[in-house]
């Protein structure tokens, strides 16, 4: 189906002509979309203890980069131009953030990231850069020039502290208005500079390199993986060079790793919970004063229930993945929480089975879901 949201493409010509190959700049992609919250909401989050943020400054071709928390009185000190503000997550706090993604679940949530907002008052910017991720740039309020460029010339700025390409050769410009939105693929050159006080929207997609994946599934296999035995030598001899580190001792080494052992199931298991590993900063409340099972699920039935903002929610085959734990339900459990992991958000829960309810409960327990309701402000 066609969307306005693609330029009239649909999802899957788009992922077909677009995606990860070449740029799409779509006019009116959300037509009167001012944006979800205000400058100064922005700041106070920026102030927050659990949220993550940055303030990139620019002054006389020299940049500097601040991480928050910030106190509020930064903010009355800079300069009226040549700087941003960007808050990481906005979706962790704002329902209305989670119901921006869900405009993009033509991508699979294993895929996405975050939203990130950024506020920069005229020329301001990040300087020309380049990501190793796919993003959607939708403005908001104000204007920002967007330049990019498909060069290979990667090389960056010395000694700065925010990745600013040296030689950013410009072949493509245009001005986004509040609704327009451009997305680029990996690797692809832009430079965006705010042309009066405005806001940017970043639907960003993680795309973790080899060399991350390797290093998080030995963690995984050091958790998982039980090789018996241990190191003995009952026939060593006698050596004169009591430094050097015997065949005898390297043989036996490498016939113990020979022994760790993985298959599919288990890289299965590993990106679930890879996937679903909450960032190191994310934390989750359980309920103050939690309702007793019996009136959670009379409630979840009539008002239907939704994944905490911070909770990530997957499944593979017979396994359910929730914030880097697994369960392995039975069928017809796992099928209503697949909905569940789908929709982020059901109304009502009238059609779970009591293996189903009881899991939920508990992740309810934990923090890790809610009672629906309506889309509000942001979360304290």
């Amino acid at each position: 189906m066609k969307t306005a949201l693609l330029g009239g493409l649909s999802p899957r010509n788009f992922l077909r002509d677009y995606w990860q190959k070449k740029p799409l700049l779509v006019r009116g992609a959300l037509p009167d979309f001012q944006g979800l919250l205000t400058r100064s909401e922005l700041i106070d989050l920026a102030c927050r203890d659990d949220a993550q943020s940055r303030l990139i400054t620019q002054q006389n071709g020299k940049w500097q980069v601040r991480h928050g928390p910030f106190a509020l009185r930064s903010f009355s000190r800079l300069p009226k131009k040549q700087w941003t503000l960007l808050v990481q997550d906005i979706n962790h706090f704002l329902p209305a953030a989670r119901e921006l993604l869900l405009k993009f679940n033509f991508i699979p949530h294993s895929r996405l990231d975050d939203l990130m907002v950024s506020y920069a008052p005229s020329e301001g910017g990040v300087g020309p850069h380049f990501d190793s991720y796919d993003v959607f740039l939708l403005q908001g309020m104000g204007r920002r020039v967007w330049q990019i460029s498909a060069q290979r010339d990667k090389r960056l700025v010395e000694d700065a502290p925010v990745k600013i390409l040296r030689d950013f050769r410009m072949e493509q410009e245009w001005v986004l208005e509040p609704g327009d939105m451009l997305y680029l693929p990996p690797g692809y050159a832009h430079n965006g500079v705010a042309k009066d006080d405005c806001m940017t929207y970043s639907i960003g997609f993680r795309a973790p390199a080899h060399q991350e994946l390797a290093t998080q599934f030995l963690v995984y296999l050091q958790d998982n993986a039980a090789i018996r035995g241990m190191y003995r030598d009952p026939d060593i001899t006698l050596q004169s060079r009591p430094g050097h580190i015997g065949s005898p001792m390297v043989d036996q080494a490498g016939a113990a790793l020979d022994k760790i052992k993985w298959n599919r199931m288990d890289v299965e298991h590993f990106m679930g919970t890879y996937l679903t590993e909450p960032k190191p900063h994310i934390f989750f409340v359980p309920p103050s004063d939690p309702l007793p099972e019996k009136k959670f699920v009379y409630e979840i039935k009539e008002n239907g229930l939704q994944l905490d903002l911070k909770s990530r929610m997957l499944y593979r085959k017979k396994t359910i993945f929730l914030n880097g734990d697994s369960y392995a339900p039975g069928a017809t459990a796992r099928r209503s929480l697949e909905k569940l992991a789908d929709r982020l958000i059901l109304p009502t829960a009238k059609h779970f089975n009591d293996e189903a309810l009881a899991l939920c409960y508990q992740w309810y327990l934990y923090g890790y879901i809610e009672i629906a309701s309506q889309p509000g402000g942001i979360d304290a």
